[in-house]
């Protein structure tokens, strides 16, 4: 005791005196000095130490009564099973974080060892002060506390054990270690890697994903930026922008995929009006047309060619399919053929093989010479109507099916399409025929037949393009310019920067839209290439017969949509490198809105032309696999020159 009677520091920690007398060190948890202190007054059964004297001697104690004898076990004592008690297993460990110790640290043998000067410490180890151990990490609390057995028993841990861990021995000094090894700390190996990209995103969306390494599909720019962004995440991409989304993370756990995953409570409580034909939850509704098309457009591509009724097709048709000025690929692919080849289920062959596995044939029409041909990416085909189509003739004579034209129409999500491909008579004079053409077919199109009217109050029996949400029109027009052809080329000589003003100036398509005869309601993007027709077949010269036709813009693309700007032109140009033809094919890209729907339309099923599907990848493996084999005999033969 202290001259103002309180205990002194050495009655606090319940320290054993430096010589003199044995007694057995008490082993407990780790507590804050304030609780040692406590519980030292509380127990009768603490050693009541004396105070140093002045001349660094100790006086005499009170004896206290023995400690509580140790009870045997079946095969143990009560440490060994306090130990198998304290064992968690990994996971726990790992997870709680509380835990601030190893597991391995209940290995440690309590045992009675004498030290230096006559002071006996029971522990795993004894040590001086001064040195150090920093493999051992000190006890939870959380991990003690709670047990009865350690409450009871609060002196049987050492005071090795109490003590800090810069003062705790260093496990090199053999005198000091245990017998029994020790498994070191769970401690991770190094620094964890920094994140790439630090950033909080919604819950990952399945937004088209579909094979590997399939770069494919629309942008989207970003507003502040700058960047453009891959819609569908395919596999690789997936990885690499998904950061350190948690509940992207959490939903590839939970199904194995990228689609988010459902709880069972949520379907048990699903309204049985979600689903159905009014709902929002439909398969055409708004969720699901989000899932795949956050902003809701969609891409679509249209070519429109007349092909000269050419037995053969170009060795390649990339370039009028794929070509290298584009990003991405798009949703869907609509071509359609004047004058096509007599063979009409080779071309659509050639159009798979080209287009590749991740696109197949939704449906093909034709009308005489008149094809017309839908792609659409295959994960998209469940969201497509049943698809209709009809055919109208404009020959006096029904039985000659080379001019009229041919229009597929079908609903995907909530949006309506109708395409159609035609072919008006040709003549540089002969305008007023061609808008007999035009009406005659917006009067007879029989569309659509099955599929709801997604706008009945803005549709006209008596034109048919007014009964669609979009509508595309393309096709040998024929319509010309109306000068010399010594005017037009010097014209186009004098032409810069793509500036097709001054031909358009006498272009009579342009003339005859602005005048409100034909084409009523549609729309032309700018054009900036020059005439696609006529050329010489081979070759990028026109027309050098005797008839010496007049360079011309006579294959076109239009539209025309219910509600304004829903159709974006992306590109519209003509693809110069196919020259089997006297014409240039004419392509068009183009984003177009979407609109949720119901289920209230005769869905197609996901039905395609699985027949032409397989033809078509046959063809690409034994392409790929001639390429390889010419590859490998051109290195053979170099080999052999050179030896």
């Amino acid at each position: 005791m202290t001259e103002n009677g309180e205990d002194s520091p050495l009655h606090q920690s319940c320290e054993a005196p430096d010589k003199g007398d044995v007694i057995d060190s008490i082993s407990r948890p780790l507590k804050t000095s304030l609780e040692d202190a406590k519980t030292c007054k509380d127990h009768n059964d603490a050693p009541k130490l004396a105070a140093r004297n002045t001349d660094g001697d100790f006086g005499q104690y009170q004896p206290r009564p023995p400690s509580l004898p140790k009870l045997f076990t079946r095969g143990g004592s009560v440490e060994e099973t306090v130990r198998t008690r304290r064992l968690r297993n990994s996971q726990e460990s790992l997870s709680d974080p509380a835990e601030t110790g190893s597991s391995t640290d209940s290995l440690k043998e309590n045992r009675t060892v004498q030290a230096p000067g006559g002071l006996v410490l029971s522990g795993a180890a004894t040590t001086t002060r001064n040195e150090q151990e920093p493999d051992v990490r000190p006890l939870s609390s959380a991990g003690t506390t709670g047990s009865p057995v350690f409450r009871d028993r609060g002196s049987s841990l050492s005071e090795y054990e109490r003590r800090p861990p810069s003062q705790q021995s260093d496990p090199t000094d053999h005198r000091a270690r245990s017998t029994k090894a020790r498994l070191s700390p769970v401690q991770p190996t190094g620094p964890l890697p920094a994140l790439e990209k630090s950033f909080a995103s919604a819950t990952l969306r399945a937004a088209n994903r579909i094979d590997r390494d399939c770069l494919d599909y629309a942008v989207l720019a970003r507003e502040k930026l700058g960047e453009r962004f891959h819609r569908n995440l395919s596999d690789s991409r997936l990885l690499e922008n998904m950061g350190s989304d948690s509940a992207s993370v959490n939903s590839m756990r939970s199904t194995y995929s990228v689609l988010s995953p459902i709880r069972p409570q949520d379907v048990r409580n699903r309204s049985f009006l979600e689903g159905s034909g009014l709902g929002s939850g439909a398969l055409l509704g708004a969720e699901e047309l989000d899932r795949y098309f956050p902003d809701r457009k969609v891409g679509i591509y249209i070519a429109t060619w007349n092909m000269q009724g050419e037995k053969g097709l170009p060795a390649n048709l990339d370039d009028l399919l794929l070509p290298t000025d584009s990003e991405f690929a798009q949703d869907f692919y609509i071509i359609g053929v004047q004058e096509g080849c007599p063979d009409r289920r080779e071309w659509e062959t050639r159009l798979q093989e080209t287009l590749g596995p991740y696109y197949v044939m939704l449906y093909a029409a034709s009308h005489g010479v008149l094809y017309l041909t839908v792609f659409v990416r295959r994960d998209l085909i469940w969201f497509c109507s049943e698809v209709e189509h009809a055919t109208v003739t404009t020959r006096i004579i029904s039985q000659i099916k080379t001019k009229g034209a041919v229009g597929i129409a079908f609903t995907f999500f909530g949006t309506s399409f109708l395409f159609i491909t035609s072919h008006f008579t040709s003549g540089d004079a002969k305008i007023y025929e061609r808008i007999l053409d035009y009406n005659k077919i917006v009067e007879a199109l029989a569309l659509p037949k099955g599929l709801p009217d997604t706008n009945p109050y803005r549709s006209t029996p008596s034109d048919v393009t007014t009964r669609f949400d979009q509508v595309f029109w393309f096709g040998d027009f024929n319509f010309r310019l109306s000068k010399d052809r010594v005017d037009v080329e010097t014209i186009m000589n004098r032409t810069v920067a793509g500036d097709m003003g001054p031909l358009l100036a006498h272009d009579q398509l342009s003339k005859e839209m602005k005048d409100g005869s034909i084409f009523k309601g549609f729309q032309e993007a700018p054009i900036h290439f020059f005439p696609t027709y006529k050329f010489d077949i081979g070759c990028d010269i026109y027309d050098t017969t005797s008839k010496q036709r007049t360079p011309s813009y006579t294959d076109r693309i239009l539209f025309r949509n219910r509600q304004a700007d829903d159709i974006k032109v992306d590109k519209y140009t003509s693809c110069s490198n196919i020259k089997t033809s006297d014409h240039r094919p004419v392509i068009g890209v183009f984003q177009v809105k979407l609109r949720p729907g119901r289920d209230n339309i005769p869905l197609g099923a996901g039905q395609f032309d699985r027949g032409l599907y397989l033809e078509g990848i046959r063809r690409r493996i034994t392409r790929e696999l001639k390429r390889r084999e010419a590859m490998k005999n051109q290195s053979s033969s170099a080999i052999c020159a050179i030896s």
